[in-house]
C-alpha cells in the first residue's frame, strides 16, 4: 500500500505536540466535522501526518504516523464518528509556521491553507517534502 501524508491540527492547551511525545501515542478523538471524518478513514497504519499547533504557535512542530486504521470514537456521543491512533515519530528541528506555509508558492494547493478550520486535512508527498525542506 502507498504511503499517504496528513496534517492534523490541535490547540496545545488542548493536546500539543509534547503530549504527544510524552503519551508515545494516543487517539486521535474528538473530531466532529464530517469532512474530517471522511480523511480519518482514509487513513491507514505508516501514513505519515505533520502534527500542526494551532491557536498560539501556527506551526507545524512534528512527525506522526498512524498506527492504527480508524475505530468508533469512544468521546463520540452518537454513531459514526471515528478516530484514529498515532505515534509520535520526530520533531521538526525547525517549526514551520503557517506564514511560511502562506508564503511558499510550492505550497498554495494545500487543503489547509483553503480550509483552515479542518482538523485533519490530507496532504500531496510533494507538500509533505516541502515542509519537511522547510522545517530542516
Amino acid at each position: 500500500m502507498t504511503t499517504q501524508y496528513w496534517l492534523v491540527k490541535s490547540e496545545p492547551e488542548a493536546y500539543s505536540w509534547a503530549d504527544l511525545v510524552r503519551d508515545g501515542r494516543t487517539a486521535w478523538t474528538g473530531v466532529r466535522n464530517y469532512q474530517a471524518r471522511i480523511h480519518l478513514n482514509a487513513m491507514q497504519p505508516g501514513d505519515r501526518v505533520f502534527f500542526y499547533e494551532s491557536m498560539t504557535t501556527k506551526a507545524v512542530v512534528g512527525i506522526a504516523e498512524v498506527t492504527k486504521a480508524a475505530f468508533p470514537d469512544e468521546t463520540a456521543d452518537e454513531p459514526g464518528w471515528v478516530a484514529v491512533e498515532l505515534k509520535a515519530v520526530k520533531p521538526l528541528p525547525q517549526p514551520v509556521t503557517l506564514a511560511q506555509l502562506k508564503a511558499d508558492p510550492a505550497l498554495a494547493g494545500m487543503i489547509f491553507l483553503r480550509q483552515s478550520r479542518l482538523s485533519v486535512s490530507p496532504l500531496k508527498k510533494a507538500d509533505f517534502d516541502r515542509i519537511v525542506k522547510l522545517g530542516a
